[in-house]
């Protein structure tokens, strides 16, 4: 694969993490990220100093502990992919007498995003399908909520009823926004009584009931998981005629306990982190991993096309790697010094004639030996004797012969020598195992004997 191909596939590559890194935040979590389907969760809620009118011995309890215990469970076959079916159950306990003083049942169905109620799935309360739940849900707020008022179903009232925001609160670490929902004494219902219970001779009364809630919701904006909450109940029976309270049947000022805000917390804090990743982490990550993908892949590009893997090596590549660096270098000196033999050999020569011209006899002498060669005595003489002149005479001719047969020799040394040094390691190579390096500098030495029988001659 080229180059340029390599820096596209790379710059793609950063393209598409960066669409993700864009996505994750803005698409994909609000797809995914939903309330649950099988939710299941407690919590407990305790309450000193209550009070109630109990049913089976027809006097008021105060003064007593009071417990709270809601069990939440979800229906997983029930709910679909844009509805959660959720089953309550609430109970509230007289610790101090181990009596039962109330008890509830809810099914509620609602948007897993939202939070808001749908009508739907089997809802109802107390086993009552007609009550119209509507508003948010209450147990759970939308996700990534924000600072203002929630109309919250509540299932007393059988409506939703205004929850408005109050601010800010740390809860266990989370900061958390505070909604209070303040309902002063409503009438919402009528219970037939003794009238001995009221201070009146008739048999039974029927006397309205009024409700009174001051509710606070703790709430993780970024979950709208629920992870607090105090609630002040009153339920208490008036006199039609003068408006006043007749009768107390409930008043507890009920608040989760430390162990069930620990718990919720914790569930809540695995909830932020999963979020944290989605929206955040991840994005963040691929983002600037996408980003420096992109300008990789883009200069690696505009390098031009480029092999990633060379050519490969050609036949002359083992001699190449054959011969090492320091034996170049070495033949490349032998050479220059070859020359340089061959160029003082050459100087030897051309000195020569000279000295065997100042080294030879007079005229007179010439002529002289002429003579005698002519003269017919001297022939057999001649041809009977040793031949001291002719040897001399022979000797004489070639005294330069070899020197310059040397120079020339030495002069074809140098020039071997330079095209050596100027051949390929591997054409050096092969000349050096046919041409011995120490030829040179024997004729070198030959042409200096020569030059010392001349010059004794010429004594």
């Amino acid at each position: 694969m080229k180059r340029r191909d390599i820096g596209f596939v790379l710059a793609g590559l950063g393209a598409f993490l960066v669409v993700i890194a864009v996505l994750l935040p803005t698409y994909v979590v609000g797809q995914i990220v939903k309330f649950p389907l099988n939710e299941y969760e407690t919590a407990t809620l305790d309450a000193s100093n209550a009070s109630y009118f109990s049913t089976s011995t027809l006097t008021e309890k105060t003064g007593v502990s009071m417990q709270a215990l809601y069990t939440i469970k979800g229906e997983a076959g029930q709910g679909t992919s844009s509805t959660a079916v959720w089953q309550e159950f609430a109970v509230s306990n007289d610790l101090t007498n181990h009596v039962q003083v109330q008890i509830q049942s809810r099914t509620l169905a609602f948007n897993r995003k939202t939070a808001q109620l749908v009508n739907c799935c089997g809802a109802n309360i107390n086993g009552n399908s007609s009550a119209d739940q509507r508003g948010v849900a209450g147990y759970v707020f939308p996700m990534g909520d924000q600072k203002q008022t929630y109309y919250v179903y509540d299932t007393t009232l059988n409506k939703p009823m205004p929850f408005v925001y109050s601010g800010t609160s740390n809860v266990d670490g989370i900061q958390t926004y505070v909604y209070i929902e303040n309902v002063t004494p409503t009438q919402f219902a009528t219970q037939t009584v003794p009238g001995s219970l009221i201070g009146t001779s008739a048999a039974s009364v029927t006397l309205p009931e009024y409700y009174s809630m001051h509710q606070i919701d703790y709430v993780d904006p970024e979950t709208g998981a629920l992870v607090n909450v105090n609630e002040h109940q009153t339920l208490s029976l008036h006199n039609p005629s003068t408006g006043a309270q007749a009768l107390l049947l409930y008043d507890a000022d009920l608040s989760a306990t430390p162990a069930t805000v620990h718990s919720v917390v914790g569930l809540d804090t695995s909830g932020r982190n999963e979020l944290s990743l989605l929206k955040t982490i991840l994005p963040l990550v691929l983002g600037i991993l996408g980003l420096v993908l992109v300008v990789v892949g883009l200069l690696i590009a505009r390098r031009g096309p480029r092999e990633d893997v060379e050519a490969a090596p050609t036949g002359s590549a083992p001699e190449l790697a054959a011969v090492p660096a320091e034996a170049a270098t070495a033949e490349a000196a032998h050479a220059e010094a070859e020359h340089e033999e061959a160029a003082h050999a050459e100087a030897l020569a051309q000195e020569e004639p000279v000295a065997h011209e100042e080294t030879t006899a007079p005229p007179e002498a010439a002529a002289a030996q002429e003579a005698v060669a002519a003269s017919p005595e001297a022939e057999p003489a001649a041809e009977s004797a040793p031949e001291p002149a002719e040897a001399s005479e022979a000797r004489t001719p070639t005294l330069a012969a070899p020197v310059a047969a040397d120079a020339e020799a030495a002069h074809a040394e140098a020039a071997h020598a330079e095209a050596l040094a100027e051949a390929t390691p591997a054409e050096a190579a092969a000349a050096n195992g046919e041409a011995p390096a120490n030829a040179a500098p024997r004729r070198a030495r030959r042409g200096g004997s020569h030059a010392k029988p001349s010059g004794g001659s010429a004594k």
